[in-house]
């Protein structure tokens, strides 16, 4: 099962390396010593016993049959540290930890491994002060294994940071969800649209996994229905999602299905009107014949994190990522050693500012199992080392699929030991100011027909006007007109619709000094290629008393540039305009400089200068009372219109 495997996997590997052990402390028990630390027959003979059931994997009778063989010889070492093993492998560390201590008491030299057995079950059980102690005593015993010892040094380490992460707590008030959303089946993998407008995440039912979505009604979470028998199967497990920041796209994991290249690959589903498309297989490079999931697709939809046990990483399973070309999803990187480790690096999420990375590891230090961590990309656009959310929001359980909202200011989760509805239960709560994103808002808009008032499908193009880089690019939808896209704060924002026939349409949000506020909706109406027809510039920017085209106008430019290329019989008016302040005669010259500033660049850049005149209007043609600072600024403005076709 794909998504529950994010809170098996380090259970199943615990598994595997602990029947090693266990059978290596066995088999070289018998091999090397002569005779026992007992004398006892009737003890020797449960141990014999107790190894027959062990190779035929009978645990529970083995644990009886070594707990005869303590009870003939309480002094019996093997047996004690046989049972330890045995309950390790079972997942009872209390019992196996008290074991263990029973060996050391007895002989503190039997075994070295002991000390680094009950060292990772004393994490485990958030024994944090005595684990520390048992692993320093596994590191002074010489020949060591490289990677024993690298292990050993990473579970110091974890037991390091929980001392000091217990000691100072973070702020965490849990909230589950309610009836709406969780049940008595497992839930959890919950991801919501920017809007919060919608949630989809994984249920579990008779050890099938599907998707379901809740829809937020006047800030209230709807009952979960089932999403989609387009995406969801009877036969196989779908999960560990992630949904475009429109809602539009849904990238997950899917197992074992006939159309995959590997075990499990990671499928895109593209919704229609009220449902979804037929999910389609990503292929190489993003999918082998190995294992990819858990992808986080960033807000502009262009760059793809996943999880692979692909050959080439740090070991296990590490995070990588894909950027969207014209060609298709390009070649496969690693995010490198700031992020994967030689352990497992799991269920990642991209935040919207498409800076900021969360994701879980059993590598870095942390509480035990799997910790929840955050990091940063640099400003030389690599990954910083990750912080660890603290405690409690760690603990010595396993933290795994954490999501946020796109504010950055709400974090939605899975637990299954907080007292729920039953199984895991998804959750919210507030992240702490310290491991929260940049703020982000959105921009939501209906496009449609100036004169039908019919939806559009039109292109809808954001653009950082300091680095001229569209940040999102896609279409509106064309059976509503809807589009939205998330913005990231501390940057200026040119905004185009465009659709061939039509006046394109120009926006600007500047989110210089942004602080947490009501998103960007508006509708926008787009009007037909006709004389008169007029497009205020809002990207064209000039300094104050100035004609001077600033750098942050040329994206604005090459639209319209573009506009007058695609439509080659069109001429028009450049048209500069200014607000009342100061004399008439510096305003109506200020504004002709600026309207020629504006035509110049065009004749530069390949448009004849026959299709085009300029004109300046000084203060005579007011869009808005000048009356307040705001209106002023939208009387400043550069305008074209239509004049032959």
């Amino acid at each position: 099962m794909i998504a529950s495997s994010l809170f098996n996997y380090k259970l199943l590997m615990k598994i595997v390396t602990i029947l090693i052990l266990s059978i290596f402390l066995s088999v070289a028990t018998r091999a090397q010593q002569s005779q026992y630390t007992t004398s006892k027959k009737e003890a020797i003979k449960y141990f014999a016993k107790a190894n027959q059931n062990l190779d035929d994997h009978l645990y529970d009778e083995a644990i009886a049959s070594l707990q005869n063989a303590i009870k003939e010889d309480p002094k019996f070492v093997e047996a004690h540290a046989q049972l330890a093993d045995v309950f390790r492998l079972r997942h009872l560390y209390k019992p196996a930890i008290e074991e263990y201590l029973k060996v050391i008491l007895l002989n503190p030299d039997f075994n070295r491994s002991v000390y680094l057995k009950i060292g990772e079950a004393e994490i485990t059980e958030a024994k944090y002060s005595q684990a520390q102690q048992h692993l320093e005593k596994y590191l002074t015993y010489p020949d060591i294994t490289p990677a024993n010892k690298l292990y050993g040094q990473k579970l110091i380490a974890d037991a390091k940071f929980s001392i000091q992460a217990i000691q100072h707590p973070v702020a965490f008030k849990p909230v589950n969800m309610g009836p709406e959303i969780n049940t008595a089946n497992d839930e959890y993998l919950p991801v919501a649209t920017a809007d919060q407008s919608l949630l989809i995440f994984t249920r579990k039912i008779n050890n099938n996994e599907d998707f379901y979505k809740s829809a937020n009604i006047n800030g209230k979470w709807q009952t979960a229905t089932y999403l989609s028998d387009q995406i969801n199967t009877a036969q196989y497990n779908e999960g560990a999602q992630s949904i475009s920041q429109d809602g539009k796209y849904l990238f997950f994991t899917g197992c074992n299905r006939p159309d995959g290249l590997g075990r499990c690959d990671i499928y895109i589903a593209q919704k229609k009107g009220d449902d979804w498309g037929k999910p389609v297989d990503l292929s190489p490079p993003v999918n082998t014949s190995g294992w990819e999931s858990q992808p986080s697709i960033s807000a502009d939809g262009r760059t793809l994190y996943f999880v692979s046990n692909r050959a080439g990483g740090y070991g296990g399973y590490d995070i990588w990522k894909s950027t969207l070309s014209n060609k298709g999803w390009g070649p496969v990187e690693n995010l490198g050693p700031n992020i994967n480790t030689a352990y497992n690096e799991q269920s990642p999420f991209i935040h919207a500012d498409d800076s900021t990375l969360y994701f879980s590891s059993n590598g870095w230090p942390g509480l035990g199992n799997k910790d929840l961590f955050v990091s940063r990309l640099g400003k030389d656009g690599k990954w910083q080392k990750p912080e660890n959310l603290g405690y409690p929001i760690n603990s010595n359980g396993d933290e795994n699929g954490l999501t946020l909202t796109a504010n950055g200011n709400i974090a939605f989760f899975a637990s299954d030991n907080l007292n729920g509805y039953g199984g895991y239960d998804v959750y919210t709560f507030e992240l702490p100011l310290n491991v929260r994103p940049h703020v982000v808002t959105y921009v939501k808009g209906n496009v449609h027909d100036a004169k039908t008032n019919h939806p559009l499908e039109a292109a809808v193009e954001i653009i950082d006007l300091q680095s001229n880089q569209p940040v999102y690019q896609d279409y509106s939808s064309d059976d509503e007109g809807s589009f939205l896209a998330t913005i990231t704060s501390g940057k200026n924002y040119g905004l185009n619709i465009s659709k061939s026939g039509y006046m394109f349409y120009s926006e600007n949000f500047s989110l210089i000094g942004y602080k947490a506020k009501n998103p960007f909706n508006i509708s926008v109406s787009l009007s037909p290629i006709d004389v008169g027809n007029k497009v205020i510039l809002k990207n064209i920017f000039f300094d104050t008393n100035k004609f001077d085209l600033e750098s942050e106008s040329k994206a604005e430019l090459m639209k319209l540039i573009e506009f007058l290329t695609v439509n080659p019989s069109v001429h028009i008016e450049i048209s500069g305009h200014t607000d009342d302040v100061g004399p008439d005669q510096i305003n109506q010259t200020l504004s002709e400089s600026r309207a020629k500033s504006v035509y110049q660049y065009l004749i530069t850049n390949g448009i004849t200068a026959t299709r085009l005149v300029y004109k300046g209007y000084g203060k005579t043609q007011p869009i808005a009372p000048n009356d307040t600072d705001e209106n002023r600024a939208k009387n400043r403005r550069t305008e074209f219109k239509i004049i032959s076709k």
